[in-house]
């Protein structure tokens, strides 16, 4: 892991899920880590809404000033920089598509001097809607790229299809997100399977991430 991991990708490509399994992941092995929600458009399935969970296992949860509330309003009221030059890791989980992107684009310059010790990562679902083909996912790399006025560094697959995921699922995303990664010229980190279809089809092709991020219905 490199000291700042952002996070980023379509509108219900589980990105969210991802940055919290990172998230609660470095803090189980003792490091001290933030996870900052650096999304201002929607106000549904958030780094928000885990807030008794991080402080459960020590994560620092930095979120816009009205995140949580009824109101309407896409403010900014933390100093990332400060944040990003304490000591630890810095999980920053970004607003989806390119709308989403462009609050990143404020910190561009000053994440930029980070180099080698950022990750940014995209996010990929092969069964999204519109976002299932892999020149449309390229396609919203770029502008998610330059709303962000940064460069993705690493693909990260997390195709599924909810409740409904089998292991044939993700054994049959694992090819999109490949070409993706070689059209794109970016590595695969890796490719995600709910922990609760481990089998042994999966062991050694996926990591297994919890599923933290449900619909309502799904509670």
């Amino acid at each position: 892991m490199k000291k700042i991991n952002i996070i980023t990708g379509h509108y219900g490509s589980g990105k969210t899920n991802i940055a919290v399994n990172m998230a609660v992941e470095l803090a189980k092995q003792g490091k001290k880590t933030a996870i900052v929600d650096l999304d201002i458009v929607n106000p549904y399935f958030r780094s928000a809404d885990f807030e008794e969970l991080f402080s459960g296992c020590g994560v620092e949860l930095v979120k816009p000033l009205y995140a949580n509330t009824n109101l309407d309003i896409p403010a900014i009221s933390f100093d990332l920089e400060r944040i990003a030059n304490d000591d630890g890791y810095v999980i920053i989980d970004v607003g989806g598509d390119d709308d989403g992107a462009v609050a990143l684009g404020r910190y561009a310059g000053f994440l930029s001097l980070f180099g080698d010790d950022l990750d940014f990562f995209y996010v990929v679902n092969k069964f999204r809607y519109l976002k299932g083909e892999e020149d449309e996912a390229l396609g919203l790399l770029w502008k998610i790229e330059a709303a962000s006025r940064l460069r993705a560094t690493k693909i990260i697959n997390n195709s599924n299809l909810g409740r409904e995921t089998t292991p044939q699922d993700v054994l049959s995303s694992i090819g999109f997100a490949e070409k993706i990664a070689k059209e794109s010229g970016l590595p695969l980190e890796f490719s995600t399977a709910p922990r609760e279809i481990a089998c042994p089809l999966l062991d050694g092709k996926v990591k297994y991430v919890d599923i933290y991020v449900k619909p309502v219905w799904d509670e």
